[in-house]
């Protein structure tokens, strides 16, 4: 394992404790997970990363921690693990040393709250009238004013990260969408998703090699950006050799979420005029529009994401089956913990613990055969990019004969604010609206291996080899196994 694999040295760090805790998880150790693994991580005797070799393991404390579960009386997947946080500056505007003491005073003369003055030839910034609008930096001939803020807080789209009084980030639950932005941003990897992978291995080691039930693994079509090392193919007979007994993919219930999304269009456009909804398949676009636009609440599809129906074709079928999604998405990690899933979805493992999980079980994807895999569509692969909803919903509508729909990608959260604050003023062109709150959709989840401009070209041709080009096969298995959802 090399760390090119991943995007960030945060990442690597992140890898190497859960590798540590899912090996002793099977091999034994896992009771002095918290005095053992710190001196395997950060070996000593100086620190790498910290300001001593004391504080960096009693932050790999933490993080184990957050492996093993971290605080689950907290219902936010994503958490702040204070001791790792570095307190850095939030000082908004900030006049640095290129100050040059000119004479044109442009960044003065721009300032619309008066909150420029001139001292001793410089610039000063009076931080009780500063707006932080930023005028003043792309004034200046010198660049010598910069925005300087926590990189978590410039992340978070709807402001839910704040500065305690001891200079630590904290997390609003009542703002927070759990889409995972500041896990990205944190330089110091202080903001992170807490895991579930010792609950998938006792789900695992409970099923008795599928023996007491089974254990399904759905998994999201992003996954195909992420194989960096062994074709998709290869990985499908990795996630079987950890012991899932079928890997079955998560386009399929995206093909079906594409087909009842088209019939709750129509049935609105029969009862209004001007029929308005958004897509369900994002729960951290769910959980924006809900705090944020809660007007807009019931232009919620009623369908349940592709994740969940994949889960229930599944236990339809197999009704002791276990299934564990396997995605990119930390709002994942909360959604299937809510009562409209009703149950299906029994676990959450994302991209990152899935590459610590098959390292960690000696698994060499390269080595590994190929497991053919064609659950799904070409429509139900691409929905892991911003627009391939809306690409799906217009082609499904045409074919059942619906008319007037008008999708609109919304693509991270800031277009998901605006094109809402259009329909809001009534000023929106569209009544469809796909909302993906990571930017360029699913390729961009926070918990991806890497995220990369090449994940597209990778969903584009995992989609186009999709041996089903159209949905009606995805739909006639939807009608069979339910029998009562037909009209």
């Amino acid at each position: 394992m090399e760390q090119k694999l991943f995007d960030t040295n945060v990442q690597w760090i992140k890898y190497k404790v859960l590798k540590e805790v899912i090996r002793r998880a099977y091999e034994g150790g896992l009771d002095e997970a918290y005095l053992e693994i710190p001196k395997i991580i950060s070996p000593g005797p100086k620190s790498e990363l910290n300001c001593c070799i004391y504080k960096e393991r009693a932050i790999v404390q933490e993080r184990i921690h957050m492996a093993m579960g971290g605080d689950k009386d907290n219902p936010n997947p994503v958490q702040v693990m204070e001791i790792a946080c570095d307190e850095c500056p939030a000082a908004g505007m900030l006049v640095t040393e290129a100050c040059r003491g000119c004479m044109m005073h442009a960044c003065k003369d721009v300032c619309p709250r008066d909150a420029i003055t001139i001292v001793n030839h410089r610039c000063t910034i009076d931080k009780n009238k500063c707006i932080e609008c930023g005028r003043c930096s792309q004034a200046c001939p010198y660049s010598a004013i910069i925005a300087q803020h926590r990189p978590c807080m410039k992340s978070c789209k709807v402001k839910a990260i704040s500065i305690n009084s001891d200079d630590k980030a904290v997390i609003d639950n009542t703002k927070c969408i759990s889409c995972g932005a500041c896990v990205v941003s944190c330089p110091f990897g202080a903001i992170t998703d807490r895991s579930h992978v010792l609950d998938i291995i006792d789900i695992l080691k409970g099923s008795d090699g599928n023996s007491r039930y089974r254990v399904y693994a759905v998994i999201a079509p992003a996954i195909v950006s992420q194989c960096r090392f062994g074709r998709i193919g290869q990985v499908v007979t990795a996630i079987k050799q950890l012991g899932f007994h079928q890997v079955v993919e998560a386009a399929l219930g995206a093909d079906i979420t594409l087909y009842n999304e088209a019939r709750e269009f129509k049935e609105k456009a029969e009862h209004s005029a001007e029929p308005v909804m958004t897509t369900s398949c994002c729960p951290a676009f769910v959980s924006f529009v809900e705090k944020n636009f809660p007007e807009y609440r019931d232009a919620i599809s009623s369908s349940v994401s592709p994740m969940v129906m994949a889960a229930r074709l599944i236990k339809r079928s197999d009704p002791t089956a276990k299934v564990v999604f396997i995605g990119p998405c930390a709002a994942k990690k909360s959604e299937y913990t809510l009562p409209k899933t009703g149950g299906m979805i029994d676990s959450v493992m994302s991209f990152e613990e899935l590459q610590a999980f098959v390292d960690a079980r000696g698994i060499d994807t390269t080595k590994c055969e190929d497991t053919n895999l064609d659950n799904a569509s070409y429509y139900g692969r691409i929905f892991a990019k911003s627009g391939g909803l809306s690409q799906g919903v217009a082609y499904v509508a045409s074919q059942l004969g619906i008319d007037g729909v008008k999708p609109l990608a919304m693509n991270g959260i800031d277009q998901c604010r605006q094109h809402l604050s259009l329909l809001r003023a009534h000023k929106a062109t569209a009544n469809f609206f796909e909302g993906m709150a990571c930017d360029g959709g699913c390729i961009g989840g926070p918990l991806s291996i890497t995220r990369s401009p090449r994940n597209v070209v990778d969903v584009d041709q995992y989609g186009n080899s999709a041996k089903e080009k159209n949905i009606d096969g995805s739909v006639r298995l939807y009608q069979m196994t339910f029998p009562e959802t037909q009209e």
